[in-house]
């Protein structure tokens, strides 16, 4: 689920996509992350074999990811497109990632025109229609390498990741299965 939850968001906001091997009767808890596209409206349908999902148009939502903090990225992904202001809660659990999540979300989508503030323990995401291209940085973290290249499906303009192979540390075929549910990707060498 925590790789699929970047998938997921990634047809919410620009796409469609059928996700196999997401079984609903996980105990992972980052398969709260239906629980989140359905309380921002996605269209989507669960059965045995996964899950499909299409684009739709999304409504701010509130989530404690406090036990679900990998959720995080791919949140902030989602609510960057979303009608309104989202609040997430949990910050304190990003400190001690590969990076200090909390802080690299905001500036690195922060380069990207997306608004997003931090007050004690909750994260405040304001959603637009598209953000804007530009050149972010992973922080060495595989999944704020993922969540960016997921918004970048909605910018105007390119959005250049550097260290974007900082995915291989959980998802090393990730911009191959992006690329397969219509995420355009050109790999510097």
């Amino acid at each position: 689920w925590s790789g699929g939850a970047f998938l997921l968001v990634a047809a919410a906001i620009a796409g469609k996509a059928n996700i196999k091997g997401l079984r609903k009767n996980s105990f992972q808890a980052d398969k709260a992350i239906l629980e989140v596209l359905e309380a921002a409206g996605a269209e989507m349908s669960i059965t045995e074999k996964g899950v499909k999902i299409k684009k739709a148009d999304l409504n701010a939502f509130n989530f404690d990811a406090t036990d679900c903090p990998d959720l995080f990225p791919p949140l902030v992904a989602l609510a960057s497109f979303c009608n309104g202001k989202s609040t997430i809660k949990g910050v304190h659990r990003l400190q001690h990632k590969e990076s200090d999540r909390g802080k690299t979300l905001q500036e690195e989508f922060g380069k990207l025109g997306v608004i997003i503030t931090i007050h004690g323990d909750e994260m405040y995401i304001v959603g637009q229609e598209f953000i804007n291209g530009g050149e972010v940085h992973s922080h060495n973290d595989h999944r704020i390498a993922m969540a960016l290249a997921v918004a970048a499906s909605r910018s105007i303009g390119d959005v250049i990741i550097d260290d974007a192979d900082a995915i291989n540390k959980s998802y090393p075929d990730f911009f191959t299965d992006l690329k397969a549910i219509g995420g355009k990707i050109k790999i510097k060498k």
